[in-house]
């Protein structure tokens, strides 16, 4: 929801997984958010990052691991064609 201004006045805004697209709910206490900075050709932090949300069932299974390696490797390949 938003105000005549633009702003967002909601107090939570649900997140997707992912991995697996699913709601994360604002129960699901294992989920995680992780940000992975870009680098440059010589290893020197570029300022941006990528974000991925992992939710509680996908840490729970023991597939965060390789979900974020997929995840990443499809990013990856993206962010070098910009």
């Amino acid at each position: 929801m938003q105000n005549e201004e633009g702003k967002i006045t909601e107090l939570y805004i649900p997140r997707k997984c992912s991995a697996t697209n699913r709601l994360i709910t604002s129960k699901d206490h294992a989920s995680v958010q992780i940000n992975i900075g870009h680098l440059d050709e010589n290893g020197i932090y570029t300022g941006q990052f990528s974000t991925f949300a992992l939710c509680g069932f996908i840490r729970a299974q023991g597939d965060a691991d390789s979900a974020l390696d997929r995840l990443w490797q499809k990013k990856k390949v993206e962010v070098r064609q910009q």
